[in-house]
């Protein structure tokens, strides 16, 4: 089977390696001279010549609304991911049941485990958090030219790791009201918001708090979450579940979210974020960040 990246960026390659790991032809929406597959100058030409049973949209956030137009206009009617955030800013359109928004934490088993323990259970409260510095995310790369540090294209905090705005509704339920403190505090040479601490409500937790920023010269990514019951600590980088202070090995390489994810897409299973739900997300990044500019609560 055929899938289309349409971006061949470094996420984009990833998708395209691994798709054509797992046995599926690969074409191209990009520029990149470096791209080792079918190329297509645009998504109208690719879909002339080819039939792709998935597209990916892995460019800019900026673009990505206008990249599901043109696969709609061109009567593509396959699955389609959409790399984290959905949108640059929420719109009005019509949920489309074959979009899917490529928020691949949700697969890491770290999650699943946490899912599973969280079963029955009433939430007291929960802490998520993720920085790592932003100059070291990309070697050999100059950080200030990235998409990362350009508010205009999409870049920031927010929406370059939702990840954990996702995270946290995937396990704690749908969020009912937000406040929040943010925006740019360094002297990083970017024009996007460093850092954002976060408070919220959700559906099944009183009290979440979510803090992300681009200054931790040690990367960090996880959460603990109470229960009357139990205590949950996870750790991302390290990859390990504190249950009580028992720790529970959840190996997982850089590759496996990705990879789960796409198997996911194949089979059609569960977990995987769908366009409402992402919309969701961007609908939220717009409340917390009204919010810290009002100094108020923002409610769902």
């Amino acid at each position: 089977m055929l899938a289309l990246i349409i971006g061949y960026g470094s996420i984009g390659a990833r998708h395209a390696r691994l798709l054509n790991e797992m046995g599926h032809e690969i074409a191209c929406v990009t520029g990149n001279p470096d791209c080792p597959y079918t190329v297509y100058s645009s998504i109208e030409d690719a879909l002339a010549e080819t039939q792709p049973w998935l597209a990916i949209v892995s460019t800019a956030t900026v673009n990505h609304y206008a990249n599901l137009q043109a696969l709609r206009q061109a009567d593509f009617t396959g699955r389609i991911l959409v790399e984290k955030p959905l949108f640059q800013n929420s719109c009005e359109c019509d949920a489309v049941d074959t979009v899917c928004v490529a928020y691949n934490l949700r697969f890491h088993p770290l999650a699943t485990r946490t899912r599973e323990l969280l079963t029955g259970q009433r939430i007291l409260n929960a802490q998520f958090h993720v920085g790592q510095y932003l100059p070291d995310w990309r070697p050999g790369t100059d950080y200030s030219t990235s998409y990362s540090a350009s508010s205009a294209l999409g870049g920031g905090v927010l929406r370059d790791l939702s990840h954990e705005l996702d995270l946290a509704q995937f396990l704690l339920g749908k969020w009912k009201r937000v406040t929040a403190v943010g925006g740019k505090f360094s002297d990083l040479n970017i024009d996007s918001d460093d850092q954002f601490s976060i408070l919220m409500e959700t559906a099944s937790c009183p009290a979440t708090s979510i803090h992300m920023d681009y200054l931790s010269r040690t990367p960090r990514r996880g959460f603990d979450i109470t229960t009357p019951d139990m205590s949950l600590r996870a750790d991302f980088i390290n990859n390990i579940l504190l249950v009580d202070g028992s720790i529970e090995d959840h190996p997982s390489e850089r590759d496996t979210t990705y990879r789960n994810q796409l198997q996911a897409l194949v089979t059609d299973a569960p977990h995987l974020c769908s366009f409402e739900q992402g919309l969701e997300i961007v609908r939220l990044i717009e409340a917390i960040e009204k919010s810290a500019t009002s100094q108020c609560w923002v409610e769902a």
